[in-house]
């Protein structure tokens, strides 16, 4: 292997940026700890309120029930797993987990607040090496979270691990729309309207135009298909939404 080869490999983006692979966490968990008390202002700014509604449809897609084991990965400021609470009842458990304690924090609060406590746990979490036993959750869910995961094979293999056998694993994901007129005011607003949105709210325009970039970093609908099967995961589809903005994917445990 030749030295610029193995600085490759060493290596990933960091939104347009190239960093090393051990510094691309630190990063992100920056750009979170900026927004996480804002965090949903700006969601249902950024997407007019949009986001509940691919939420909504992940949950009807999750045929999570009473006394099912949910995993929401990346699960920030609770919304899945405040819903998933509710389905599972008493009888089941939602862990509500996220690498950034100042998301992860939020996420609680909001939830202790809701009085969504005798069946919730919270974990700080990274997605590549889960810290949970084989076999264990029948659903596993990341919304808006993978794209930012700095080895997103090694957390698709370790949510299979943790999964049952049958159980499933959702991922919503902004994605790619190959509507050419979409795509034009899509790229308009995240690198215009977006840093000024996030100027205005929160006084950080620099971790939003981030999150913008890692969107257009994040890989296409087939590629993450290919991804998920090559995981491990079988019948793997996915939903477009809002015109291939967003894409859930499901794949499932054999």
């Amino acid at each position: 292997m030749t030295k610029q080869q193995e600085q490759a490999e060493d290596t990933t983006h960091f939104g347009y940026q190239t960093v090393a692979k051990k510094d691309k966490a630190e990063k992100v968990a920056e750009v979170f700890h900026s927004v996480a008390q804002k965090y949903d202002i700006m969601n249902d700014l950024m997407s007019l309120g949009v986001h509940r509604l691919w939420k909504r449809f992940t949950i009807e897609l999750s045929a999570v029930r009473q006394g099912h084991q949910v995993l929401d990965i990346a699960g920030g400021t609770g919304d899945l797993a405040f819903q998933f609470a509710k389905l599972v009842g008493p009888t089941g458990r939602v862990v509500l987990a996220d690498i950034n304690n100042s998301m992860l924090t939020v996420g609680r609060d909001k939830l202790i607040d809701r009085g969504i406590v005798d069946n919730t746990e919270f974990v700080q979490a990274n997605a590549e090496c889960l810290p949970f036993a084989d076999n264990t959750f029948n659903c596993i869910t990341i919304a808006f979270g993978l794209r930012n995961v700095t080895d997103k094979n090694a957390a698709l293999r370790s949510m299979l691990r943790v999964l049952k056998p049958g159980g499933r694993l959702l991922v919503l994901e902004f994605s790619k729309t190959d509507n050419p007129l979409l795509s034009k005011a899509y790229d308009l607003y995240s690198f215009s309207v977006l840093p000024a949105l996030g100027k205005l709210v929160t006084n950080d325009s620099e971790s939003y135009r981030y999150l913008a970039e890692s969107i257009r970093m994040h890989p296409d609908q087939e590629t993450l298909k290919e991804m998920m099967v090559d995981a491990g995961f079988v019948r793997a589809t996915y939903h477009n939404l809002t015109g291939g903005i967003v894409a859930v994917h499901k794949g499932i445990k054999p």
